[in-house]
Order: C-alpha cells, then sequence, then structure tokens
C-alpha cells in the first residue's frame, strides 16, 4: 500500500519537472514517446445514468405553480361506432384521434362501452404525453333525423377519461337537432310471412 503511494507521489513529481533543453515536461514527453509509466493515471469512475421519472408520478402542473394546458375532447357515439377526438382549445389543431375499429376485431362490437373505454384510455395517454390534463367533453349523437341520444359508448368513455387522469371541466352535448328538417326513414317492419 505504502509502495504505490511512493510510486504516484514520483510520477506527480515527474510530471511537474520540466526539461529545461525542450521546456515540455517529463509527462508531454512519455505522450510522445508513448511511454505509458511516466503518465499520471486517473481513476475511471462509472457516469450516473439519470434517474427517470415514471410520468405518472410527476407532480400535476398546477401543484408546481405553472398553467394547465387545456383541450377538447369530441366524442362520437352512434349505436354502431364510437370516434374520440382530441383537439386544442380552437378546436382547428387535432392532437390525437381513435375509433371502435382500431381496439375490437370484430365489427359489431365497436359501439360497445368496452370499445370506448379502451379509446378514451388511448386518449388520455396522448393528452397526457402532450401535457394536456383538463379537457371540456362535447358528445355527439347521429343527430339530425337519426336518433338524437348518443350511443351506450359515450357514458363509458367518459368514465374511462376520468379514471386516467383527466380533469373534466364541462360536458356537452352538441348533438345536431334539425328545425324540422328531412323527412325520417320509414320505420323497419322486419319480414313478413
Amino acid at each position: 500500500m505504502s509502495e504505490e503511494k511512493e510510486k504516484t507521489k514520483v510520477t506527480k513529481q515527474a510530471v511537474e519537472k520540466k526539461d529545461k533543453k525542450t521546456d515540455k515536461s517529463i509527462a508531454e514527453k512519455a505522450v510522445a514517446e508513448k511511454k505509458p509509466e511516466a503518465v499520471e493515471k486517473k481513476p475511471v469512475v462509472a457516469e450516473k445514468a439519470p434517474e427517470e421519472k415514471s410520468p405518472e408520478r410527476q407532480p400535476a402542473p398546477s401543484q408546481t405553480g405553472t398553467q394547465r394546458k387545456r383541450g377538447i375532447i369530441h366524442i362520437f357515439a352512434s349505436h354502431n361506432n364510437t370516434n374520440i377526438l382530441l383537439t386544442d382549445m380552437t378546436g382547428a389543431e387535432t392532437i390525437a384521434n381513435s375509433s371502435g375499429g382500431k381496439v375490437v376485431k370484430s365489427q359489431h362490437k365497436e359501439g360497445s362501452p368496452y370499445a370506448a373505454l379502451k379509446i378514451a384510455e388511448n386518449i388520455a395517454n396522448e393528452a397526457r404525453e402532450k401535457g394536456i390534463f383538463e379537457v371540456e367533453v362535447r358528445v355527439r349523437g347521429p343527430g339530425g333525423n337519426k336518433s338524437n341520444s348518443p350511443g351506450q359508448g359515450s357514458e363509458a368513455a367518459i368514465r374511462s377519461l376520468t379514471r386516467n387522469g383527466l380533469r373534466i371541466i364541462t360536458i356537452k352535448n352538441v348533438t345536431p337537432m334539425p328545425h324540422d328538417g328531412c323527412r325520417k326513414k320509414k320505420r323497419f317492419r322486419g319480414k313478413r310471412k
């Protein structure tokens, strides 16, 4: 142990001394001549990787004192399908969108509450990635001369949005209502025998 300390002292003194003729330190000469014994050895220290915080455990922007970013979630729920669209507050820029066909395989399940729940999870995750934590929800049914009530997926989608960390400010029904518009389709009566 003491021999190693003496060797390091000797090498440090050798590095500090300068050759008078060439005005170069002995360490520089050793590097030029590729002699490793005169070069001072530095201990190798492994760099620590920065610890990554999980996105779910980060404090909400309102807790840190910054302004929360807002968005609008448009839910179109018919009896056959559910579409969810996330836009900025102007409604002009689409941030994310998803529909029932992306999460279920069979076509008759696209309008189900389960499909709406999965769609809303995807949209909520994308919203959090973009820094949106507060949303306005606008629910729309088929409207016009079709059914005015939204499909069964709308309620499940709203429930899923709140479960996945989005704060809902308002919920509006924006189903288009006709002011005595087109005539409805004739009623389906089934096949007669």
